[in-house]
């Protein structure tokens, strides 16, 4: 991995996770020379679901990713549960997830940057930018193009004046990996009154567990007593990984490019981590953010975002409905059992498999359905 600063670079990332190295990769694929600058040292590790929904996994797939898949577990639908009740739907097409420890995926990402000549500045902090580069190591390396991928606190947003004045209420999300064998090949999403837990087999011995919540004080041993089903999952099983926290809601941005400057993945705005279409929205973003470069606009980039945003953003939504509301969470899953086809259809929609004119009939089966449940 190189280290030395380079002179000068068609693109300059700024952040990098897996958001700007799949910004990097796909950059370097088309011929743009790239630089990725970041304070830390691979790999880079952050609380995240880690796991990839089949539309997710296909923009892995484009973006020319080899994961270890003796590291990895496939998935083949999502469970809802609370404490009396449960409703399952497999992804349609016989299609499936697939779920990645995040520090195996950012060392593959790592060695595929690395194989393709992007120039890796890592213990490297960019200290601003301005119209002739980014302030890297006490010099301003040119850049023809600039990236924003350096999370939901992005400097780069601030420096280039793209903050939204919108003030999402956010979320705290904690996440641990515990030594089990997973006991469904379903990704599970246990709903309580104060916060939601969510399980999926991370390999054949490990479990990736979730939580999510308002209350900043609730760490995932306080929420699986909240949780008893989950609780009861886990019980005896040892942690392999230390408990990591972060934020999770629902930010959108006006713009998300300005100039010479383009954000992606957190830094570009933010889906709740209960739709799981983090990584995959970001690597989706990196495609589109590359045409762009080779368009010499980044117009199509703005108009590319927000169509690939659209319908996360309204998952989410739809689905924090049901947050701290026991009564609705119930009638919900009543609605699933009582018509059996509207969940499978949903989760389609969820990750792109069928067009939103679904939503039209498919919402108002589930409206009557919560009304006579």
């Amino acid at each position: 991995m190189s280290q030395i600063i380079p002179k000068e670079a068609d693109v300059f990332v700024i952040g990098g996770g897996p958001a700007g190295l799949a910004a990097a990769i796909t950059a370097r694929r088309r011929g743009f020379r790239v630089a990725v600058a970041d304070g830390a040292q691979p790999p880079i590790d952050k609380a995240c679901g880690e796991a990839f929904l089949p539309d997710g996994l296909q923009a892995l797939q484009r973006l020319g990713i080899q994961v270890p898949l003796d590291e990895t577990y496939r998935f083949r639908g999502i469970r809802f549960l609370n404490s009396s009740l449960s409703a399952e739907a497999q992804f349609p097409n016989s299609g499936s997830g697939l779920t990645v420890r995040r520090t195996v995926l950012h060392n593959a990402m790592t060695e595929e940057a690395a194989r393709l000549g992007v120039d890796l500045l890592w213990r490297s902090a960019v200290t601003g930018i301005s119209p002739e580069g980014v302030l890297v190591a006490g010099r301003c390396v040119p850049a023809r193009w600039i990236v924003g991928a350096d999370g939901i606190n992005s400097r780069t947003r601030r420096w280039a004046g793209l903050e939204s004045g919108d003030k999402p209420q956010m979320r705290y999300a904690f996440r641990q990996h515990f030594h089990i064998a997973p006991w469904t090949d379903h990704m599970e999403v246990y709903w309580g009154n104060r916060c939601q837990g969510y399980s999926v087999g991370a390999g054949p011995d490990q479990v990736c567990v979730a939580l999510a919540s308002h209350e900043p004080s609730l760490r995932l041993e306080d929420g699986l007593r909240e949780l008893p089903g989950l609780r009861a999952r886990l019980q005896g099983a040892r942690t392999l990984s230390a408990q990591r926290g972060a934020l999770t809601g629902n930010l959108q941005l006006k713009r998300v490019w300005r100039k010479n400057v383009a954000l992606i993945g957190d830094a570009s705005g933010t889906v709740d981590a209960i739709t799981g279409e983090g990584l995959g929205l970001a690597f989706s973003q990196a495609i589109a953010l590359a045409e762009s470069f080779e368009a010499g606009d980044l117009t199509h980039y703005q108009v590319e975002h927000r169509r690939l945003t659209l319908r996360p953003l309204w998952m989410a939504r739809m689905l924090l409905i049901l947050d701290r509301r026991p009564s609705l969470q119930q009638r919900t899953l009543h609605a699933f059992r009582e018509h059996p086809r509207v969940f499978p259809r949903l989760l389609g929609l969820h990750v792109g498999a069928l067009p939103p004119l679904h939503l039209v009939r498919d919402g108002l089966t589930l409206g009557w359905g919560l009304l006579t449940a």
